[in-house]
């Protein structure tokens, strides 16, 4: 069979998300056991755009994850995919990559490469210096949002003194969007509770895939959470974040001490996640940034396997994703998270 290789123009570089499917997921997963599953078309040989697929769940993804047993732990892998130039690559097989944990090799049991539903948070700053700001950072979430699933979910909190879930899960993105005209710039910037009030609103998921997009144009001095706590939660949680940082230039005199450390914050905050931090120095690219994330989150692979060390010690497991080379195709890069922690009981 000939070997299909989908090229999707973007520069932006891509990660991944490691997730356990456990005991306690069960229960949601029986929930989407009585959906109608649909699996992607074969793609024929061509370089295109990959098309959305609309609401699609990927049958190795939601059916078999309602047939585990309480005993049983399966690793999810979210893989991307890019060529030399950082352009996502999609039509790739099982065959094309190799899974270790801890340099054990391990056997893929479970592959798909179709746009999953997801779960997702927008955490939206509203302090005192993003007043000039809003207009732009609104418009970058309406171009996230266009990526949209059917099937996807939504929350919205905004941040400034302290956080406020202005919008729980919501199916519609509209919900979402529709609040953001009524928010005003004042007080001070609650980052870290920002944050930890998204992570706690995430546990509500219904969808095994979940991210939060962080909009924020500093670092923080108003939270109770402490950077070790926000940290530690959200390295140990199976949600993917991503940051957008709108900061003044470094040669810019208005550069407060909150944004001289935001990009550090940030950075930190979404790389322990498998996610990506963007700098905007200009507001311009923001609706820009926001569009790569949202087509870096639907062009991912699903790698899923039964780790071969079963020990419940609750220890860091590394976990690589390596792409096999083959003839005929590029030197590819596999982007992905560096690993979870197993579960302790």
């Amino acid at each position: 069979m000939r070997r299909s290789l989908v090229v999707l123009g973007c520069v932006a570089p891509v990660v991944a998300v490691v997730m356990i499917a456990s005991a306690q997921d069960k229960a949601s997963s029986q929930d989407n056991k009585d959906k109608p599953q649909r699996t992607g078309p074969q793609p024929n040989v061509e370089v295109t755009p990959r098309p959305k697929i609309g609401g699609a769940t990927p049958e190795s993804v939601t059916d078999r994850r309602a047939d585990i047993r309480v005993d049983t732990n399966l690793a999810l892998i979210w893989v991307s995919v890019t060529d030399p130039v950082g352009r996502y690559v999609t039509g790739l097989d099982r065959e094309n990559f190799k899974v270790t944990e801890d340099k054990v090799d391990q056997e893929i049991a479970q592959f798909s490469s179709e746009d999953a539903p997801m779960s997702v948070g927008v955490v939206f700053d509203t302090s005192g210096s993003m007043g000039a700001k809003l207009r732009r950072s609104r418009e970058a979430v309406a171009q996230f949002l266009k990526t949209a699933n059917p099937e996807d979910e939504f929350f919205l909190v905004q941040f400034n003194d302290r956080p406020e879930l202005l919008v729980p899960f919501t199916p519609i993105p509209e919900d979402v969007q529709n609040r953001l005209p009524f928010l005003e710039s004042k007080g001070r910037t609650a980052l870290l509770d920002g944050v930890y009030m998204a992570m706690n609103e995430m546990k509500k998921a219904r969808n095994p895939r979940k991210a939060i997009l962080i909009i924020s144009d500093g670092g923080d001095n108003s939270s109770r959470y402490t950077e070790s706590e926000v940290k530690n939660a959200v390295r140990e949680s199976d949600v993917q974040i991503y940051a957008i940082g709108i900061f003044e230039s470094l040669a810019g005199r208005n550069r407060t001490p909150e944004e001289a450390g935001g990009p550090g914050l940030l950075n930190e905050i979404a790389e322990s996640t498998g996610g990506r931090f963007f700098a905007a120095d200009n507001l311009g690219d923001l609706p820009d940034i926001a569009a790569k994330i949202g087509l870096e989150l639907r062009n991912q692979y699903v790698i899923g396997y039964h780790p071969k060390n079963r020990e419940r010690d609750g220890k860091f497991r590394r976990v690589q994703v390596k792409l096999v080379k083959t003839a005929g195709l590029p030197q590819l890069r596999a982007n992905h998270r560096p690993g979870y922690y197993a579960p302790a009981q």
